[in-house]
């Protein structure tokens, strides 16, 4: 129910707002971010249908009464005058925020629906971005923390396109692998979904055995998603510590 009354108010909020707030994680941020972005667009689309007839109409008005008065020539059309009232419209300052508010909620609708991307808006985004930096807070972009180096456009579009792709797969149950290597013990685990946050070096909890994330790789289709983690002799609970906890028992693989 949160997901659906308050979660689209709060998806507008950029994504590391969206993780400090209680409750945060009760909320199903794809389909709140789905219904936030179709509630902008939708909004945006009826302002800027209003404001369009509005404006549109106030604009030809004057023309024509300016027309009558005989202010602008014999030869004025009706037709040059609801030109030029049109590309008036379409350089208002207001119509480009509306126009834009609209292709916002239309992105950040296909983000979430189809490549679980949940974006806030623009405006909080930035607004939080430089109060960021103001307080000496600011993080690592969005590219650089999936590991993207910065204007690689063609590895962000191709990193989409296998989100599209995965969507599309059959979800299982995770597959553990233990081993041993020497002296250190080893404990692999094979996903069909990414797992947030799941980033070296952080700490995962297991039941109640600590690890160390040591890496992640490509595996086989249908578990195409793979974390190496090192048993610790010990570990202590912290904010930062990952407990992995799957809904579904995860099956023990053999090799």
């Amino acid at each position: 129910m949160l997901t659906y009354i308050v979660g689209p108010f709060l998806a507008l909020l950029p994504r590391r707002w969206r993780k400090s707030l209680p409750g945060g994680a009760s909320v199903d941020w794809r389909r709140a971010t789905v219904l936030s972005g179709f509630g902008e667009a939708t909004v945006a689309v009826i302002a800027l249908m209003y404001w369009y007839s509005y404006y549109m109409a106030l604009l030809v008005d004057r023309g024509l009464d300016s027309a009558l008065a005989g202010k602008m020539g014999a030869r004025v059309t009706e037709q040059e005058i609801g030109f030029t009232a049109l590309v008036i419209w379409a350089t208002q300052p207001l119509t480009w925020v509306i126009a834009f508010a609209a292709i916002e909620g239309a992105v950040r609708l296909v983000g979430a629906a189809f490549t679980e991307t949940n974006l806030g808006t623009s405006p909080l985004f930035l607004f939080g971005k430089i109060f960021a930096r103001l307080s000496g807070q600011s993080e690592p972009s969005a590219a650089r923390a999936a590991g993207y180096a910065q204007g690689n456009l063609a590895s962000y579009v191709e990193a989409i396109r296998e989100k599209a792709v995965l969507r599309r797969l059959v979800h299982v149950p995770d597959e553990l692998f233990f081993r041993a290597d020497g002296t250190e013990e080893f404990l692999e685990i094979r996903a069909s979904r990414q797992k947030e946050d799941w980033t070296p070096p952080r700490t995962v909890r297991y039941q109640d055995t600590f690890y160390r994330l040591e890496g992640s790789s490509s595996g086989m289709l249908a578990r195409p998603f793979r974390y190496t983690l090192r048993k610790l002799t010990a570990g202590v609970m912290g904010r930062t510590v990952l407990t992995y906890s799957p809904e579904e028992e995860p099956v023990l693989a053999k090799k």
